[in-house]
């Protein structure tokens, strides 16, 4: 049925968005800007580091008529791979998963290349998707632009119609759907957002998952 699969990195193989996520809401409202987790999710999940900055600035200027501090940026930065060496790990029956797929496969992610290999390395996941880890620096425009997703597929020799993604994120799935390709919504790492399934559904995915396992079993 599917010819190539392709699997988005945060939220996806590891863990790393409720790590963002938590502290990055502190960090956050360090700054005067509080946000439920739901919200923020809801705000920033999925986002591309140059789309959250954007979103970050419009807010902090709209809520104190004044950019956000000098060094802010700097201090997110510095305080997350603190955390990812704390608590980064792959999330649950993935390496299953992956061990199970005989189809090529690829990562394609809104990270930069060193952070996605960084992340990848950190969570011995690497050896699942190298040389086929597609990052921001590939392509002109990151998700929701299907570019990612199309440059996945045309270095794993597959047509996209015959390529399945795994997305935890509108962002993402809209970006899986623009390039005509089938999306499996992953809702895992979810802690709770109920409105995430909905959601994905709503952007384009044509199923939903709560566990690796289910993956596993639906795969053909």
């Amino acid at each position: 049925m599917f010819s190539a699969i392709i699997f988005d990195c945060d939220g996806v193989l590891i863990n790393s968005e409720s790590i963002l996520r938590d502290y990055y809401r502190r960090f956050l409202a360090g700054l005067g800007l509080h946000y439920d987790p739901h919200a923020y999710s809801k705000r920033f999940k999925g986002k591309a580091w140059p789309q959250f900055q954007a979103l970050l600035e419009e807010e902090y200027r709209e809520t104190f008529g004044r950019p956000l501090p000098e060094g802010s940026y700097d201090g997110i930065k510095e305080g997350t791979w603190a955390e990812y060496q704390r608590s980064l790990s792959p999330t649950d029956g993935i390496d299953i998963l992956l061990g199970s797929i005989t189809r090529p496969k690829a990562v394609a992610s809104n990270s930069h290349a060193a952070s996605l290999e960084r992340k990848l390395r950190h969570t011995g996941l690497i050896e699942h998707f190298a040389p086929h880890l597609i990052s921001l620096e590939d392509v002109e425009n990151g998700k929701p632009a299907p570019d990612m997703f199309l440059l996945a597929a045309e270095r794993l020799g597959a047509a996209p119609e015959t390529c399945l993604i795994i997305e935890d994120s509108v962002t993402g799935v809209t970006a899986g759907a623009a390039a005509g390709m089938t999306v499996w919504g992953y809702v895992g790492e979810s802690d709770g957002d109920l409105d995430l399934p909905e959601m994905l559904r709503e952007a384009g995915a044509s199923d939903i998952f709560a566990h690796h396992d289910e993956i596993r079993a639906k795969l053909p």
